[in-house]
């Protein structure tokens, strides 16, 4: 990685609009720089999108905030006005309501422990919440080791180190003096919780992610515990509120942003990034360059120069999308509808198949996340509600093939709200490609949190680059997918480019 310490202002130049390459744009503005954002789209906020229709709007892309601290810091540290005086944050709870494939079901408090072990005994059984809860523990002490370095500082040099140390903690063997490891979720689960409802709700946090529990390495247990120990968070009006209170603090920072600016190239000069090329032929000059797209779209504008060398972190390969479904409903939301249901596959192991396997197919009855915001923002009148359902798709699924698994969900998320189809006035399928249109990446693929070891199969390549100059940030580089992370990354984006390779991240 090569950088520079800025002295004095700097003209620079971020590639991209979404939440992340805002981030690193605030906080370079109110470091002194000249901040302009090119965004080959007509608006901001990436993935992280709005669908307006007959008085009904759904968010498109995150539907729920996690470490809403990561967006408080980017606030306090860019102005004078808190997150909270920008948008409107409620805590969700319950956290998550799950049907399991035998029927069962269980709301889970949000971000209590003592609450969850308790939900879990009443609806499971005896020792069910105390198993999880046990669990939790060895979770946090993943999340303890692997915290800084996978969220709050730079990508080591030194990588490997990350790669090759499982953080989750081995357990004694019964009756024998050895103790033995995890490798993967899935081996957590068959060896640890003894319950097949259990197995598939943690399960569900790394399939949330798209990936597969049954080769996710067993460091994805801090997936479930970041939601059980920070909580999970809403925001009023849906998550595009959040990326507009994001725009509208670079704005105010007089960061200059340039929509439909396509940028087709790097400029170089002198061995380094000298600003950016841009599809009408004009450049922008710029001493710092700073990229927030796909690892596709990032070899293509930096053209013969090898940005990404041999030794440099592998990065994911084959990663998951999402397919979305918007439902406009007659009739008001029940009173006491858990914000966010997770409806479990009745076959786990043919749905992990179909979505992971050599030829990825049509998952037979998905798992499917239902999301009813209690806000009458998104709805014409009390009379109506708006839902979201969601699944993971490969990368890539075509439209036809999305149309008819639509209906799969829709028939899935009858098991959470039961008379659906009777209420239904109308709905939209959002597809990969849809995702591709918005984000430029390839299929449509959405990029996971960072995790340790699997032999950095799941880390993300570093915020800096081999060219002089040029930095990466979101979700495709470090530390990875999902709000947090993307709002992390412009956050050690930033540190870089202003102080220099010394940087270590927050403390």
């Amino acid at each position: 990685m090569v950088a520079d310490k800025v002295f004095g202002m700097a003209r620079i130049a971020v590639i991209g609009a979404g939440t992340g390459a805002m981030a690193a744009a605030a906080r370079l503005a109110v470091a002194g720089h000249r901040v302009t954002v090119y965004e080959r789209t007509r608006t901001y906020g990436g993935a992280v999108r709005r669908f307006e229709r007959d008085g009904f709007s759904f968010d498109t892309g995150p539907g729920l905030l996690p470490l809403p601290a990561v967006w408080r810091d980017l606030f306090v540290k860019t102005g004078k006005e808190p997150l909270e005086a920008c948008v409107e944050t409620v805590q969700v709870d319950p956290s998550s309501r799950h049907v399991f494939a035998d029927g069962t079901e269980v709301a889970l408090p949000n971000a209590s422990r003592a609450g969850v072990v308790a939900a879990l005994e009443e609806s499971l059984g005896s020792g069910a919440g105390q198993r999880w809860g046990d669990f939790l523990v060895r979770a946090r002490e993943a999340w303890d080791r692997t915290r800084r370095p996978l969220l709050e500082e730079p990508l080591w040099a030194d990588w490997r180190v990350l790669a090759e140390r499982e953080p989750y903690p081995a357990l004694p063997r019964r009756k024998l003096l050895r103790t033995r490891r995890a490798g993967t979720l899935a081996e957590v689960g068959v060896r640890e919780l003894g319950d097949a409802r259990l197995t598939a709700l943690l399960e569900s946090h790394a399939l949330a992610h798209g990936l597969d529990p049954r080769t996710a390495p067993a460091s994805a247990a801090v997936l479930p515990y970041m939601e059980h120990a920070f909580g999970l968070w809403y925001v009023r009006g849906g998550l595009r509120e959040l990326a507009r209170a994001v725009y509208e603090r670079c704005l105010a920072r007089r960061v200059e942003f340039r929509f439909g600016a396509e940028v087709t190239a790097v400029h170089e000069k002198d061995g380094r990034a000298a600003g950016v090329e841009l599809a009408d032929g004009t450049v922008g000059e710029a001493e710092f360059v700073v990229a927030g797209v796909a690892p596709g779209a990032l070899d293509r504008l930096s053209g013969s120069t090898a940005v990404r060398a041999a030794g440099d972190v592998p990065g994911r390969a084959g990663a998951a999308s999402r397919l979305t479904v918007l439902l406009a409903l007659r009739g008001g939301r029940p009173a006491g509808t858990a914000h966010r249901t997770v409806v479990h596959a009745r076959d786990r192991e043919a749905e992990l198949d179909a979505l992971f396997g050599a030829v990825p197919d049509l998952a037979p009855r998905p798992t499917v996340t239902v999301l009813r915001p209690d806000d009458p923002g998104l709805v014409p009148d009390a009379g109506h509600e708006a839902v979201v359902l969601s699944a993971v798709v490969p990368a890539g699924f075509g439209a036809v093939a999305a149309d008819r698994l639509a209906g799969r969900l829709v028939s899935v998320a009858e098991r959470a709200i039961p008379g659906l189809r009777d209420r239904l006035l109308w709905h939209e399928v959002r597809t990969p490609a849809d995702i591709a249109r918005e984000t430029g990446a390839e299929g449509g693929a959405v990029p996971a949190p960072s995790l340790a070891a699997a032999e950095g199969r799941l880390l993300h390549p570093a915020n800096g680059t081999r060219l002089a100059g040029l930095f990466t940030v979101g979700g495709w580089s470090h530390p990875g997918g999902g709000l947090a992370h993307a709002g992390m990354s412009g956050a050690l984006v930033a540190g870089l480019i202003v102080e220099g390779p010394e940087f270590r991240g927050s403390q």
